[in-house]
């Protein structure tokens, strides 16, 4: 991290000081202050109470040295709760007014800048979490992640954007990181370079990406990024946040207007700037043993003999005491990093089969099985725009179902989003829910909608298709009678998905 940017930013933070001694006075409400805060990384729980500081990491990736500065402010500040967020950063929750001002502080100290963290501001940007270690990648996308998030710091102060602007890169089809519906997404080719989309995203009225090149020179990012800046500026909705995001520009422009518009910014920033990268990858100097390693969590790397670990905390929330045994554990491991995953996971890379159990070890408290990776948000009981709890409802369905024992992959990973935003991807999951309020008999009660059929995979994207509403008490029990059904024909969810769709209309219908 340049430490220009974080001369530049500390001379913020008085204002931050202020306005958060201000909300806990209550001298500005909550919505004053959110439209401040968010561009600091923080926001103000629900009840206004507590407040939420949000780490940036480009690419989710974490050294042992910040590992380090989260594990001693957890334990500095007795911190209660720490979620992994679907942006690839690290929350941290309950805070005190006098907490979140020392450690907005304090990460700055650390090289950890939260600016822009949330607010009308470029966001972290995004990458495969196994790029350069991964087997079948098509090239390590991620020292080019890095160089965008480093060059989109720079116009924190200089634009004033409509809305939040989030760039990501993808290493492979997998895209995990949804670059194809993104404001702004790279996904590598087998050719070495780069197909660039642009003006999707999630949220209320979700739409895919543009393609808006083909065959793009790693070397040429800045370009376009440039060139995303200065047409949202241009084109962008200032007046009604509702439209306000790169997406709409689509239905405003039209798919060619838009396009014709993007490639004029385009060819004024190659044309005017100076912005070629030339970027070296790290080199691997780790040398794996001759010990291999079989386990479900242990991913075998690229550089043989080297493994990945996968830990998936329930709903993306570790146990706060895991940021200090894993910063133990791995102090003696050479060139060792943690990454945060989009789908709230945490890789540790670069393990030799030794080390690799050691953080197996350490690590069990996680999901043990497909279902129990599931995303969700942090949820209605934490964020103020939420409308359910999806926390609360993931646990829920977890408890449940884990009664039944059903054999790996009888339900499918679901994500879950407590409002419309769709923070988890429940657009594009396999079966997915978003929370709201379903009218009875009795009165309006929580519930949630049901999406089924979505697909990220870069080729095949697919917004699932919205089935109805269901009642949140309900949602255990639809899932376990739908594990139930395709156990018994000794099959598994994305099977039984393909070859029986009527069967599982009927099983939901029953429940919507």
């Amino acid at each position: 991290m340049s430490q220009n940017y974080i001369e530049e930013f500390r001379g913020d933070l008085k204002e931050f000081h202020e306005m958060t001694k201000k909300f806990y006075q209550k001298d500005i409400n909550i919505a004053q202050y959110k439209r401040f805060s968010g561009g600091f990384g923080s926001y103000a729980q629900r009840g206004g109470a507590a407040s939420m500081l949000r780490l940036r990491f480009a690419g989710g990736e974490i050294t042992k040295e910040q590992l380090l500065f989260i594990a001693e402010s957890i334990e500095k500040y007795d911190i209660s709760l720490v979620h992994f967020s679907t942006c690839q950063s690290v929350q941290l929750h309950n805070l005190s007014e006098a907490q979140v001002c020392a450690l907005i502080e304090e990460s700055f100290d650390h090289g950890i800048i939260t600016r822009g963290g949330g607010g009308d501001y470029p966001r972290n940007v995004m990458c495969s979490p196994l790029s350069g270690v991964q087997q079948g990648e098509c090239f390590d996308t991620l020292p080019y992640a890095k160089e965008a998030a480093e060059y989109l710091l720079g116009f924190i102060h200089k634009v004033k954007l409509p809305r939040k602007l989030k760039v990501a890169f993808s290493n492979s089809r997998e895209n995990i990181t949804h670059v194809t519906f993104r404001d702004l997404g790279f996904a590598a080719n087998t050719q070495g370079t780069f197909d660039v989309y642009s003006a999707g995203g999630l949220g209320r009225e979700p739409k895919m990406g543009v393609l808006t090149a083909s065959g793009v020179a790693p070397s040429k990012i800045l370009y376009y990024i440039k060139a995303m800046i200065d047409t949202f500026v241009a084109y962008g909705n200032y007046e009604s946040r509702a439209k306000s995001r790169t997406r709409f520009l689509q239905d405003t422009l039209g798919t060619e207007g838009y396009l014709r518009a993007y490639r004029e910014k385009l060819t004024q920033a190659m044309d005017s700037e100076q912005l070629d990268l030339n970027v070296t990858a790290p080199e691997m100097k780790k040398q794996g043993m001759e010990k291999t390693l079989n386990h479900p969590r242990a991913i075998p790397q690229k550089q043989k003999g080297l493994y990945a670990v996968c830990y998936h905390p329930i709903g993306g929330c570790p146990k706060p005491d895991l940021f200090r045994r894993l910063y133990h554990a791995i102090l003696p491991m050479e060139e060792v990093l943690l990454r945060v995953s989009p789908d709230e996971s945490l890789y540790l890379i670069n393990l030799t089969a030794e080390e690799a159990e050691t953080i197996l070890a350490l690590t069990e408290d996680g999901a043990q099985t497909y279902f129990e990776t599931s995303v969700s948000c942090i949820g209605a009981s934490i964020c103020q725009v939420g409308a359910r709890d999806s926390q609360a409802l993931l646990k829920a369905c977890i408890d449940r179902v884990r009664k039944e024992r059903f054999p790996d992959h009888v339900l499918p990973k679901i994500h879950i989003s407590g409002c419309p935003s769709s923070c988890s991807g429940h657009p594009v999951a396999d079966l997915g829910f978003r929370g709201g309020v379903k009218q009875t008999p009795e009165g309006p009660k929580p519930a949630f909608a049901v999406y089924e059929m979505g697909c990220p995979i870069q080729g095949q994207e697919s917004f699932g298709k919205e089935l109805g509403v269901m009642l949140e008490s309900e949602i255990p029990e639809f899932l376990v009678e739908l594990g139930r059904e395709i156990a018994s024909r000794g099959m598994v969810y994305s099977d039984f998905i393909q070859k029986y769709p009527k069967d599982f209309l009927k099983i939901a219908d029953g429940f919507l």
